[in-house]
């Protein structure tokens, strides 16, 4: 399989939030586990969705469901490590686009993780992918759009 590169427009990013890794994220390995990653970027997309007045699931049943999620690791993080977490969205399409995350450790500025979450909006009523709000829409206005 190829190697994955994710790269991401510095202008796409619209929150950061700092998040420690605990003693229960470490692996047999000694470090920070894929599957506690994982977790930690779901907190860090349900704050920044929270920060920008985006509810989980709204009264008429929309809401975001994540279609995909690609990620790289460059470098180990250990218990304790104090992570922070960027936040973006970018290709913006009619259902949804993609919510990306930069994790570095600002102690000794490594890169840590880059990951890609791909979303769509999703009306769990009717179990159907529906367009993007035009709330949710106006609240980014930088973000590019692909058809």
């Amino acid at each position: 399989m190829a190697r994955l590169i994710l790269d991401f427009p510095e202008d796409q990013y619209y929150y950061t939030t700092p998040l420690t890794v605990r003693v229960t994220d470490i692996n047999g390995a000694n470090h920070l586990g894929n599957d506690s990653m994982i977790s930690m970027i779901s907190e860090a997309r349900a704050r920044f969705l929270y920060e920008f007045g985006v509810a989980e699931t709204e009264r008429d049943g929309t809401g975001i469901i994540v279609t995909d999620l690609a990620t790289t690791y460059r470098a180990e993080a250990h218990a304790r490590d104090q992570l922070l977490f960027e936040v973006g969205v970018m290709d913006f399409n009619k259902y949804g686009g993609d919510i990306t995350f930069r994790v570095t450790r600002p102690r000794d500025k490594k890169e840590i993780t880059m990951a890609k979450s791909g979303f769509v909006f999703f009306n769990y009523k009717t179990t159907q992918v529906v367009t993007m709000p035009d709330e949710f829409r106006s609240k980014f206005p930088r973000v590019n759009w692909i058809d």
